[in-house]
């Protein structure tokens, strides 16, 4: 039997038309949309709310479902990993500064111009971004997790934002 776990994304994109991304402060350090778990008896559209208040700082305005996305499956063959099924949303600060708001969870935030996205990069917001920047709206797809890179040696660096790709 597959587990299951419920999670939130949020594509926000600045009035330049850049992406905010999380890198992650452990692990393979992958960039990934700002977002989290769903807790139990939670709305998505409130856990996207409270995940990008915690780890940015700011308040969004959600705009819309960009799509419902099944990550599956663990490409590298290695350990079972659960399934997940992200809720991804379109939306804007709404107000606050975008800062690095829970470093234990992640290390950098920065804007990213969507033709020069960072790598590595989650499988789930690559598929997030291109379906949000082409305008599409409720798309429900199956995702497959990448191979996972290698994991860097320790950034002794302190949590950062940058404005700037």
């Amino acid at each position: 039997m597959s587990l299951l776990t419920s999670a939130v994304a949020a594509v926000i994109v600045d009035p330049a038309g850049r992406v905010l991304l999380c890198q992650q402060s452990q692990g393979h350090r992958l960039w990934g949309l700002p977002g989290g778990k769903i807790r139990n008896g939670e709305s998505p559209v409130h856990a996207v709310i409270r995940d990008v208040r915690e780890e940015t700082g700011t308040e969004i305005d959600v705009l819309d479902l960009v799509g419902i996305y099944h990550l599956t499956n663990n490409g590298a063959g290695g350990p079972e990993l659960p399934d997940v099924l992200v809720h991804a949303f379109r939306g804007h600060v709404a107000s606050g500064d975008v800062a690095v708001n829970s470093p234990g969870r992640i290390c950098r935030l920065a804007w990213h111009d969507s033709a020069a996205l960072p790598a590595p990069m989650t499988a789930t917001a690559r598929a997030a971004i291109a379906d949000a920047l082409d305008g599409r709206s409720g798309v429900l797809r199956d995702v497959h997790r990448d191979v996972e890179p290698e994991i860097p040696d320790a950034d002794d660096a302190p949590a950062e934002v940058l404005t700037a790709a």
